[in-house]
């Protein structure tokens, strides 16, 4: 049965008044265009769902029945349209993000700051894990974005990916690696010195490993760490050579904490950049916060 949905609205309308005229007034529609849509769904239905009398309209037994139903499916459809206005009001929801600790802290903080500040009522949740594991649930719509250093290559045509922040990388050391300060060094040379790099599977070391690979040389580390905060603090005390993003490091190498280990190869920019889903439409919220990350990026191209 494809019954209109307006005719619906009408009888509900009706049903609550008790009254055609009131009901008129409620709906700006005239009497007798109630009248016929109150005929045309008993036509429908297949029987009568009110009796006329001189104070209105009263309701059969099984348009009581019928209604009970029906106040029930307003009652949904109305709350679904509230729920709706709060969306995209941005006065209630989650938004549901996949990305580092090290990204957090460096990139992402000051735009919580600002969304909150901007948005309170909208919940926020962090997931970590690898980049693969990530993007894995975003295609799944576990989650709603993931924010990540990207690498070149294909996220596939299920992703989308959009460029935030250019970064450079660097190797940085402390003053017991001196020595290898006032001159380049190639990758391969730098190779036979204890390095501190990432545990396969960050996106770090598979930007690093793909670069080493280019210039035919197979990186054999000295520590591998999950964090990125323990790579560089490890190399503050001379653990070794690490690996790091030159924009996060740049307070230690002004004070001389560390120093960068340059190489005769040119390491490759890099980008922070938003991964979202192109099989699930990201809510208002979610974009609201996009909006934000690259309009930092936007100002700065227009600086430029």
């Amino acid at each position: 049965m494809n019954i209109n949905f307006e005719l619906y609205r009408v009888f509900y309308t009706v049903a609550s008044k008790g009254n055609i005229t009131k009901a008129s007034k409620e709906l700006n529609i005239s009497q007798p265009a109630i009248s016929k849509s109150i005929k045309n769904l008993e036509d429908q239905l297949g029987g009568q769902l009110f009796v006329r009398t001189k104070r209105g309209v009263v309701l059969t037994e099984e348009g009581k029945e019928f209604y009970r139903y029906i106040e029930q499916a307003m009652e949904y459809i109305q709350n679904a349209e509230n729920k709706f206005t709060e969306l995209i009001h941005l006065e209630t929801g989650c938004i549901k993000i996949g990305i580092s600790t090290t990204l957090t802290k460096q990139f992402l903080l000051p735009f919580l700051e600002e969304f909150h500040q901007c948005y309170p009522k909208i919940g926020i949740q962090l997931i970590t894990n690898t980049p693969s594991e990530l993007l894995f649930k975003l295609r799944n719509g576990l989650i709603d974005i993931v924010i990540l250093n990207l690498n070149d290559k294909n996220y596939g045509n299920d992703i989308h990916i959009i460029k935030c922040k250019k970064i450079t990388n660097c190797f940085v050391a402390n003053q017991s690696f001196k020595s290898l300060i006032n001159s380049e060094i190639s990758l391969r040379e730098l190779n036979k010195f204890p390095l501190i790099l990432q545990m396969k599977g960050s996106s770090a070391r598979e930007f690093l490993d793909h670069f080493a690979q280019e210039n035919q040389v197979i990186l054999n580390p000295h520590i591998e760490i999950a964090s990125y905060s323990l790579v560089v603090e490890f190399a503050k005390i001379g653990l070794g050579i690490g690996f790091a993003t030159k924009d996060y490091v740049e307070e230690d190498l002004k004070n001389e904490r560390l120093y960068e280990i340059k190489l005769k190869e040119k390491l490759p920019t890099r980008y922070i950049g938003i991964a979202t889903s192109t099989k699930h439409l990201p809510q208002f919220s979610t974009k609201k916060l996009i909006e934000m990350m690259i309009g930092e990026k936007n100002e700065k191209n227009k600086e430029g």
